[in-house]
């Protein structure tokens, strides 16, 4: 299972649809994307560039696209950014495995 952030923008239109109409969409969301394999691990709602951030898994990197593509497509979203996440044990071997990789910047 792959963890990702994910940075969500919403439309004015779905502002007002939400102030009409409260309700829980994460919860429906992730009803909606359970069959593609995709949980929400936790979510905040936040102001600035961003109107959600959301931690979540995927079974990998394909799948999470499909349901990250099909929340897009759905018109309800202004932005929508996705950043794969690695643990810092992850973080870690990526960076000692980057000592062995022998790469050498042009001109040196």
């Amino acid at each position: 299972m792959a963890r990702y952030l994910l940075q969500v923008g919403y439309t004015s239109e779905s502002w007002a649809a939400q102030v009409k109409d409260p309700q829980n969409r994460l919860e429906r969301v992730g009803q909606m994307l359970a069959p593609a394999g995709i949980t929400f691990v936790d979510a905040y709602y936040t102001f600035g560039e961003f109107d959600i951030v959301a931690i979540i898994d995927g079974p990998d990197n394909v799948s999470t696209a499909a349901a990250v593509i099909a929340v897009a497509a759905g018109g309800a979203v202004t932005k929508l950014q996705t950043t794969p996440l690695l643990t810092t044990a992850e973080g870690l071997e990526a960076i000692t495995r980057a000592g062995s990789i022998g790469y050498q910047p042009a001109g040196s």
